[in-house]
C-alpha cells in the first residue's frame, strides 16, 4: 500500500478482537447486543458484526439508518431524538424495516401521533446525568404523557427506556465510571419496576463504551449499545476502558517540514482529517494525537513528550523532544493515534486495512 497523503489505516485483527470481546460479554451477561454503528459507519465492517451473531443495530441519523437498511439491516434504532421535519423519511423507512425511534418530549409524540403511517418502536430517552437530552427519571408525569399517546395509537409501539451515560467520557478515574454506571442502573431499574405492570415487555437499553467495557453489573439491563469500542482511541485509553493494544486505527501522515529551532515537525494531516478533540497531556497542554514512527520494520510509540500539539486545516504540528528529533525526515510517514476515533472516521470517509482492503463509509456512499 503506497501512502502519499493522510490515510486512515485500520488494524483488522484488533478490530475483530474488539467486536468479539464485546459480543461475548453481552452474551455472558444475557444482554441483547445492539451495537452503535456511528463509529465505523461502514457496511463492510457491519458484516464483521454479523459474523458474531449481531442482528440489530443502533445509528445516529435517519440518513445512516437508510444506508444500513440498504445493506440488509432490518432492525434499527435511531438513537437521536426524533426530528419531526424528517417525518416523510421516517415513514418511508418504517414501511421497510423494524424501526425504533427515540423521544424525550410530548411535543414530538403529538407530531408522530398525527403523521406516522407505519408501526415504529418508541424508546423514551432518560437523562441519567449527561444533561444533553432526555427526561429525568423522576419526571414521571412527562413519561406518563408520552405513554398515554403510545397507548392510543397502534403505530406507536412503546419499547422501553433508553439512556446514554455520556458523562462517563468526562471522568478522570475508573471509580467515577463505576459510580455513574451504578447511578444509571438505579434510575433505570426504578423506571422498569414502576412501569412494567402496564408494559410487561418493556426493556432497558444502555449504551456508553466506558461502562460497557469495564463494568460487570448490568442487573436490570436488557440491551447494550456501545459503539466506540470497535476501534477505541486515546480518550478511551486514558479513561481506562481499553489497553493501548486495543486501539485499532491510525491516521498515517507524510512529514512535510522540520523546524529544529523550535523542535517541531509539520505533517500533512490537520483538523479536517483528525478533528480537534483533545485530551490533556502530561505538560498540561492539549494533546491531539500520539505518534508512532517506523525504524526499519519496527514501529515505535513515542512517549507523551512527543505529540500532536496543534493543527490548522491541513497542517499538523508535532512537538518533538531533542532526543527524538532525528527520527523524522521530510518524506517520512508517521502514524497518529487519534483522541476520538468516531470523529476521525467521519472526517476521513474510508479505510485501508492491515490486510490490504479498502473500505468505504457512509460519507462516500451515493444513495
Amino acid at each position: 500500500m503506497d501512502i502519499v497523503r493522510p490515510t486512515l489505516v485500520l488494524d483488522k485483527e484488533v478490530c475483530l478482537r474488539n467486536i468479539k470481546r464485546m459480543a461475548d460479554k453481552a452474551k455472558a451477561k444475557n444482554l441483547f447486543f445492539r451495537p452503535h454503528f456511528k463509529t465505523h459507519q461502514s457496511a463492510e465492517i457491519g458484516e464483521w458484526f454479523r459474523d458474531v451473531g449481531v442482528t440489530a443495530i443502533t445509528v445516529s441519523s435517519i440518513h445512516m439508518a437508510n444506508y444500513f437498511a440498504q445493506h440488509g439491516w432490518k432492525d434499527i434504532t435511531i438513537a437521536l431524538p426524533v426530528n419531526p421535519l424528517e417525518i416523510n423519511d421516517i415513514n418511508s423507512l418504517a414501511n421497510k424495516i423494524n424501526l425504533n425511534l427515540l423521544v424525550e418530549n410530548r411535543d414530538t409524540m403529538i407530531q408522530l401521533d398525527k403523521f406516522i403511517k407505519s408501526p415504529v418502536g418508541i424508546f423514551i430517552e432518560i437523562d441519567t446525568g449527561y444533561n444533553r437530552t432526555g427526561i429525568m427519571a423522576s419526571k414521571t408525569n412527562q413519561i406518563d404523557a408520552i405513554l398515554k399517546i403510545c397507548s392510543q395509537n397502534p403505530n406507536l409501539q412503546f419499547k422501553g427506556f433508553l439512556t446514554h451515560a455520556g458523562h462517563t467520557y468526562k471522568t478522570k478515574t475508573k471509580h467515577e465510571i463505576f459510580n455513574i454506571h451504578f447511578d444509571a442502573l438505579l434510575k433505570m431499574r426504578g423506571l422498569k419496576s414502576r412501569y412494567r405492570k402496564d408494559w410487561p415487555d418493556l426493556i432497558v437499553s444502555l449504551g456508553d463504551t466506558p461502562s460497557a467495557s469495564i463494568c460487570e453489573n448490568f442487573d436490570g439491563v436488557d440491551e447494550l449499545r456501545p459503539g466506540n469500542f470497535v476501534f477505541y482511541d486515546l480518550m478511551q485509553h486514558k479513561l481506562g476502558s481499553c489497553s493501548f493494544e486495543d486501539i485499532a486505527i491510525r491516521l498515517v501522515c507524510p512529514v512535510i517540514a522540520k523546524h529544529g529551532s523550535r523542535n517541531e515537525v509539520t505533517i500533512y494531516g490537520g483538523a479536517i482529517h483528525i478533528s480537534k478533540d483533545s485530551i490533556v497531556n502530561i505538560d498540561g497542554k492539549n494533546l491531539y494525537g500520539k505518534i508512532v514512527v517506523r525504524e526499519g520494520k519496527e514501529k515505535i510509540l513515542l512517549d507523551e513528550k512527543n505529540y500532536l500539539c496543534d493543527m490548522s486545516q491541513e497542517h499538523g504540528i508535532l512537538k518533538i523532544t531533542f532526543r527524538d528529533f532525528h527520527r523524522f525526515n521530510v518524506g517520512d510517514l508517521v502514524e497518529i493515534i487519534p483522541v476520538h476515533s468516531c470523529l476521525t472516521v467521519n472526517l476521513m470517509g474510508n479505510y485501508h486495512t492491515s490486510e490490504g482492503e479498502q473500505l468505504s463509509t457512509i460519507r462516500k456512499a451515493d444513495f
